[in-house]
């Protein structure tokens, strides 16, 4: 691994964060690919805000390294900004669509995505045994504290829905995840590689307005996550074996107190 010049690129993050504050940009686009040049990596995600400004395509993915050092920077606070700052309760959503559709009694949980644990915290007396995985370790060891799971892991899900387990889960849940990924056919496979048959998978993503989706299956938007179309999403379901039980619009979460548009998405796996 490259050692990074820290204070140099502590200088030129900066300098592009300004230059996009003040609207320049194309100049901004430049310091960013300079940010690139001295972290390969992205802790800072300049390729996200590159997408963001139209200035380069959408990634396949936010890095892994910006993931965590987002979600790492945050862990202490993460409750408190996402859940009364910003409004976000998709966690009791997944549970309010689970009872009203009566579903259930599940037996495993597998949290993709855990963060600090406010899915399992949702569903904690729906399913005995419960299993989250987060790439941010301070996020897990947060959830740790909390005593949740029963088993905790410290990982990039799409790797970890390729480790071969001896027993599926019946309710595979993420919550706040799809708006960190861009392409999600690896993911979708995944889950259904490692989900029971007749099993539940709920998760919610991000969305935007057609005329600026346009075809696309997925762009980043101005809040440098990831928004995903309808159809790409029923798309892949269906592909991978998924009958979709509900699809509702839903305002996800509040950014500088405007709603951001999103789905509550719950299926069901039919082996074939």
């Amino acid at each position: 691994m490259t050692k990074i010049d820290n204070e140099a690129l502590a200088e030129a993050y900066n300098r592009a964060l300004d230059l996009e504050k003040s609207g320049k940009f194309d100049a901004a686009a430049e310091a960013y690919k300079d940010v690139l040049k001295l972290d390969p990596e992205d802790h800072g995600g300049a390729a996200v805000r590159l997408a963001s400004m139209g200035k380069g395509d959408a990634p396949s993915k936010a890095p892994d390294a910006y993931v965590s050092t987002l979600f790492d920077q945050h862990a202490e606070v993460f409750d408190m900004v996402l859940v009364d700052q910003l409004g976000y309760s998709v966690p009791l959503m997944v549970r309010d669509k689970i009872e009203k559709l009566g579903l259930g009694p599940f037996k495993r949980l597998l949290d993709l995505g855990c963060g600090t644990g406010l899915s399992g915290e949702a569903l904690s007396d729906l399913v005995p045994h419960k299993t989250g995985v987060d790439l941010a370790e301070g996020m897990v060891e947060i959830a740790d504290e909390k005593e949740l799971y029963d088993d905790l892991y410290v990982g990039e899900v799409v790797e970890f829905l390729k480790v071969d387990e001896a027993e599926r889960w019946d309710l595979i849940v993420a919550t706040d995840v799809l708006p960190y990924m861009g392409e999600l056919e690896e993911f979708f496979s995944g889950v259904a590689a490692n989900i029971q048959n007749k099993g539940v998978f709920a998760f919610s993503s991000e969305t935007l307005p057609d005329d600026i989706l346009g075809d696309k299956r997925f762009m980043v938007g101005k809040y440098h996550r990831f928004a995903h179309a309808e159809a790409y999403l029923r798309d892949l379901l269906e592909k991978r074996g998924f009958s979709i039980l509900d699809l509702s619009p839903i305002i996800v979460r509040y950014e500088q107190g405007e709603p951001v548009p999103g789905h509550l998405v719950l299926a069901a796996f039919e082996e074939t």
